[in-house]
């Protein structure tokens, strides 16, 4: 986006139609934008803007006077801009990171069933192996160990031989790979290639979460979890980093600005999270705000939703009234934080989040 759009607009370039994501019909099920380009002297007066409830069904079609490179409509916003992915927080916010990722070809990595087999043979290993947590497990349950090694000293290593048959695939596969980064690290296979191993709770956001949910869950972790990459983690969190990022407010943002995967929300920390308006908010406003957060963990453990997994929880169709409620009641306190009157629609406050973009890059 940032690289394309803005070159685009200095050329003269406007949106003239545009079709928002789509299924291709077919059996591949590609999924598709179409975006119509005129000159500024060509460009209709109005733009035609196909949106898709159900991304198989057919259009509804708008009319407007501009469209953004986001695909919605420009009268309240400037419609060539473009958010521009930053390495740390522009908005005051601290940092957040990616997970561990091993790079072992799943040598250092067992289900359920493995990790017993492994632990017949090698029992010293127990003390090492470490429940290992991605978004397919964060979201919809099952378990998964690896074996965590970046502090074991070589004598223990010695007694533990089928650990060292496991180093030994590891090296081999690091080795085997065309990338000069993987083969340099070919010479240490018990440390990961990014090590990231919690010593207290964090915040959790998968890295991709279906596009049929309201909301993308979230939720805190704790060791001896060692997250993968594909979740995003923020230590020492508190309420109130929950009740933000969990809010329809920061939802909206996620949509417009972050990634897809097919059509799936893909959450960049340098696009949804480095560069989302926070807003400002005095400690009275903080604390009530916290309440309304503190509601939304108190639904999920309910008695009833005993063994549901967050997917179970925010599949539109099975979300618990309770916890829907306890959405609604914190995205009204969150809406009033960035402005008394409140927001009709989620086009209405990316709007608005664009306005405070526009001013945080500014500075």
């Amino acid at each position: 986006m940032a690289q394309l759009w803005p070159l685009l607009f200095r050329e003269g370039m406007e949106i003239a139609f545009a079709h928002r994501p789509f299924v291709w019909p077919g059996r591949a099920a590609v999924h598709c934008v179409i975006v119509g380009l005129a000159s500024q002297a060509s460009a209709p007066r109005e733009r035609r803007l196909f949106s898709y409830a159900d991304a198989k069904g057919a259009p509804v079609e708008t009319r407007h006077g501009a469209l953004t490179a986001y695909l919605f409509d420009a009268s309240a916003a400037d419609r060539q801009l473009v958010v521009r992915e930053e390495g740390r927080p522009i908005n005051g916010a601290r940092r957040i990171i990616s997970g561990s990722q091993p790079i072992d070809g799943g040598h250092l990595i067992f289900n359920a069933d493995e990790r017993d087999a492994f632990l017949s043979r090698d029992p010293a290993a127990h003390l090492f192996l470490r429940p290992f947590m991605g978004a397919e497990e964060y979201l919809n349950g099952g378990q998964r160990w690896i074996l965590a090694l970046h502090d074991v000293g070589p004598a223990q290593l010695k007694q533990m031989p089928h650990v060292r048959d496991r180093l030994r695939l590891v090296r081999e596969f690091r080795q085997q790979s065309r990338r000069a980064s993987t083969i340099a690290i070919a010479e240490t296979p018990s440390k990961f290639n990014v090590t990231v191993v919690p010593d207290a709770p964090f915040l959790a956001i998968p890295e991709v979460s279906s596009e049929r949910r309201d909301y993308i869950p979230i939720g805190w972790l704790e060791p001896p979890v060692i997250p993968s990459n594909k979740l995003r983690l923020l230590p020492d969190a508190t309420l109130w980093d929950f009740a933000l990022l969990t809010s329809r407010m920061h939802m909206a943002w996620s949509i417009q600005v972050g990634g897809r995967l097919k059509s799936d929300y893909q959450y960049s920390i340098g696009l949804n999270y480095n560069c989302f308006p926070w807003p400002d908010a005095t400690p009275i406003q903080r604390t009530h705000v916290e309440a309304f957060a503190q509601a939304i963990l108190d639904a999920r453990t309910l008695p009833k939703n005993a063994g549901s997994t967050l997917a179970d929880l925010y599949d539109p169709d099975t979300m618990p009234i309770e916890l829907r409620r306890a959405h609604r009641d914190l995205d009204q306190a969150v809406d009033r934080l960035y402005r008394r009157a409140s927001f009709p629609s989620d086009r209405a406050r990316v709007e608005h989040l664009f306005t405070l973009y526009q001013q945080l890059a500014s500075q």
